[in-house]
């Protein structure tokens, strides 16, 4: 099925043949369905199906096309879709590597680009560029300093880092390096691995060589389960912190009991069910697992939480933005990046977005959870 998706490249959740031209509102979707991101592109591709088939009284056409993980593929797709396919809307991709050189396209076209990736560089420094991209998986600064702060608290004075060698990784790494020396935090270590990489073992090795109280690992998916169980399997016994990249059931099912006890600052959608009744991340979260599961048979994850949180996103900004132009104009893009920009108070299972001309991620401490994996589960932690 890999294989099929990615000789097609293209799906089309809704298709709407009849209607005159630009009646519908076009999303174009650039996701990582094959290479090293399929573990956070394949719950995308299935979040398709679930997704809404009107926003703003307008029918909706979704274009998919797999990036395979790789940037000049998904460069490729992004100018396909606004060349070829006109889309109002960009969205993607899975994997920040993939994300910023559609940076470049966003501009170009003066389509918004709402990336599913986590590196604050997608969206700062705000310039020409950033100006019409936007990120609903919450900053690395803000979940980095979330982290840290508990782990300063608990006593902790001295922290190994090993992490992905793109921009993930390196995002994390900038953020820990310059938040760790104001809490009374040393980093003895800074190894690097691709995502790709089968084995990490002698970055392992020399993280332990540095005899940290703890390490933190900065990686997202089943990728990020190597550097915890390659300490754990050479007899490191510190606490393990993690990222919010690794909030997939695939992550515990392939980590075990090597990944028990990881703590991370993550999003409410992981941990909702420990959450009040009432409360309104835990109804966000339930409007999606209910259209996610009707639609597949099956439990989402976060990831694929990150697809339905873009979708409503442009939900809130298109009805407003149709007042002002038709789908298919540049006056619609204009106008929709501009109701982007003014989304107050929308609960997403990301997190509480607030967004302004200067944020286009939008989100406070309110949005950061401390998680914990204990006894196979993702719990919010105590």
């Amino acid at each position: 099925m890999k294989i099929g998706f990615a000789r097609a490249c293209l799906l089309v959740a809704c298709v709407l043949y009849g209607y005159p031209a630009n009646a519908e509102i076009k999303i174009g979707i650039v996701i990582s369905a094959t290479g090293p991101g399929s573990a956070l592109g394949q719950p995308q591709l299935k979040t398709v199906a679930a997704l809404p088939k009107e926003i703003g009284g307008e029918k909706v056409t979704y274009i998919t096309l797999d990036d395979e993980s790789d940037s000049t593929k998904g460069i490729q797709n992004a100018r396909r879709l606004v060349i070829q396919d006109k889309v109002d809307v960009l969205v993607g991709s899975s994997v920040t590597p993939v994300t910023m050189p559609m940076l470049d396209v966003a501009l170009e076209s003066k389509t918004p680009l709402l990336s599913l990736a986590a590196a604050t560089a997608i969206v700062q420094p705000m310039d020409e560029k950033r100006a019409w991209a936007f990120k609903v998986v919450p900053n690395d600064d803000l979940m980095a300093s979330a982290i840290l702060k508990h782990i300063a608290k608990s006593g902790v004075k001295t922290l190994g880092y090993v992490g992905v060698s793109d921009g993930y990784g390196e995002g994390y790494y900038k953020e820990v390096s310059r938040l760790a020396p104001g809490l009374g935090l040393t980093i003895t270590t800074h190894e690097v691995y691709a995502r790709s990489d089968t084995s990490v073992t002698g970055q392992a090795l020399k993280v332990m060589s540095t005899n940290p109280d703890a390490v933190f690992i900065a990686s997202a998916g089943t990728p990020a389960v190597l550097p915890q169980q390659a300490l754990r399997e050479r007899g490191y016994t510190g606490q393990i912190f993690q990222t919010h990249g690794v909030a997939s059931e695939e992550f515990i099912k392939l980590g075990g009991e090597n990944v028990e006890g990881a703590v991370f600052a993550g999003e409410a959608f992981t941990i909702a069910a420990d959450l009040p009744a009432g409360d309104p991340f835990r109804r966000a979260t339930a409007e999606f697992v209910t259209a996610y599961e009707a639609a597949n048979g099956q439990k989402p994850n976060m990831f694929a939480a990150h697809l339905w949180d873009v979708v409503a996103l442009i939900g809130k900004a298109a009805p407003n933005a149709l007042k002002a132009a038709k789908p298919g104009t540049p006056e619609f893009r204009m106008s929709l990046r501009d109701e982007l920009e003014r989304g107050q108070n929308v609960y997403l299972n990301n997190g509480l977005s607030n967004m302004s001309k200067a944020d286009h991620n939008g989100y406070d401490e309110r949005s950061a959870f401390l998680i914990k994996v204990e006894g196979g589960k993702f719990r919010l932690a105590k």
